[in-house]
C-alpha cells in the first residue's frame, strides 16, 4: 500500500512539472517569438537544447519571482 501511495505522488509530481513547462512554453510563445525561434534556431544549428531550455527556464524564474514579490 505505501509503494501505491508513494507511486501516485510521483506520477503527480512528475505531471505539475510537465504542465509547468508546457505553461511556460506557450507563455513564451505567445509574449516573445522572436526570442524562442532564435533560441531554437541555435539550438538547431549546434544541436544543443541548452538554450531553449533556459529560455523556458528564465520564464519560470520570473513568475515564480513575480508570485512572491505579489506575496
Amino acid at each position: 500500500m505505501n509503494v501505491a501511495r508513494w507511486s501516485v505522488s510521483l506520477v503527480a509530481l512528475i505531471g505539475l512539472l510537465a504542465a509547468t513547462a508546457a505553461g511556460a512554453t506557450i507563455w513564451l510563445l505567445l509574449t516573445d517569438p522572436v526570442t524562442l525561434a532564435n533560441r531554437v534556431s541555435d539550438a538547431a544549428t549546434t544541436g544543443d537544447p541548452s538554450p531553449v531550455i533556459q529560455a523556458i527556464g528564465a520564464v519560470i524564474y520570473d513568475a515564480i519571482r513575480g508570485l512572491f514579490k505579489f506575496l
